[in-house]
């Protein structure tokens, strides 16, 4: 072979002519953060948002979780209507009235917490669905007096009451009127403790912050599904608070069951048959003649 020819351009043969290129559509795959493999969409959402090879729970919308817990899927929702002022003129990079209108764009709801009344295995239940879509699940006024209103809902009609939580904590853009909700919905579950109605706490990931102290951490069963968050404090201002290195699985939902602050991990796909035992069990009618105090 000639020298000339080994410095020759070469090129590879393209497609024939009018050959018509694949097209791929997007959104058919999703990655999972757990164990970095590609995942068929429609396997996913079959499996209910859980990744099949690693069991990641992938974060559902408020909506969502509904239609998976309550027998026909549909919440009839109270207070719909309430959305977030901006009582502080919170002053930022983003304007907070800004932030709420994008939130419900992107969500289709009016805040961050869904409540109202459902049938859950055949049992009427008052039920809050938080959603981490809407600025993180964070809980301002409206979060607190939609919870508050729920509870007292509750007390009413004497049912028994299940909260989802997702939050990040309180909401900072309100200031001091997002640390009064704490204090507002504590009291209220307070009155409700003693109607002998059993009160369930769902913990997803994440749940961190005021809504931890304020409603999710004060239920008389405390369940979560498996790798969610929960604490009140993020770790990296403990590590800096007690200056020691915190353990590699800390604020888990497992390490939380370790140390006795939940009291059973469920799988997303078992979640509505156990929450349906627990009710079973433990919402007893006036009749049976129960007078348990949880």
């Amino acid at each position: 072979m000639p020298l000339s020819e080994w410095f020759r351009k070469t090129t590879k043969p393209g497609p024939q002519a009018g050959a018509a290129k694949k097209h791929i559509p997007e959104g058919l795959w999703a990655k999972c953060p757990g164990c970095q493999q590609i995942i068929y969409h429609k396997e996913l959402d079959a499996n209910l948002q859980v990744c099949p090879a690693c069991g990641f729970h992938h974060r559902i919308s408020a909506r969502r979780r509904a239609e998976i817990i309550l027998d026909d899927g549909k919440l009839d929702e109270i207070d719909v209507g309430m959305t977030s002022l901006d009582p502080l003129g919170f002053k930022a990079e983003k304007a907070y009235p800004d932030s709420v209108a994008r939130a419900q764009q992107k969500t289709g709801a009016m805040e961050a917490v869904l409540t109202g009344a459902g049938v859950v295995g055949g049992h009427q239940t008052a039920v809050a669905i938080m959603d981490f879509a809407f600025i993180g699940g964070s809980m301002g006024s409206v979060v607190g007096e939609k919870i508050a209103r729920l509870v007292e809902l509750a007390i009413e009609k004497r049912l028994p009451l299940m909260i989802f939580s997702a939050s990040g904590g309180a909401r900072m853009q309100e200031g001091m009127y997002s640390l009064m909700q704490m204090a507002k919905t504590a009291a209220v579950l307070g009155k409700y403790q003693r109607l002998s109605k059993p009160f369930l706490s769902i913990l997803t990931n994440p749940t961190m912050g005021g809504v931890t102290a304020s409603f999710a951490t004060l239920a008389d069963v405390i369940l979560a599904e498996p790798g969610a968050l929960t604490g009140f404090a993020g770790p990296r201002v403990i590590e800096q608070t007690i200056r020691e290195r915190l353990p590699k699985d800390f604020q888990t939902a497992e390490f939380m069951q370790a140390h006795g602050l939940v009291d059973v991990i469920v799988p997303r796909p078992k979640l509505r048959g156990t929450l349906i035992a627990l009710l079973d069990h433990l919402d007893r009618s006036e009749e049976d003649g129960a007078q348990t105090h949880y």
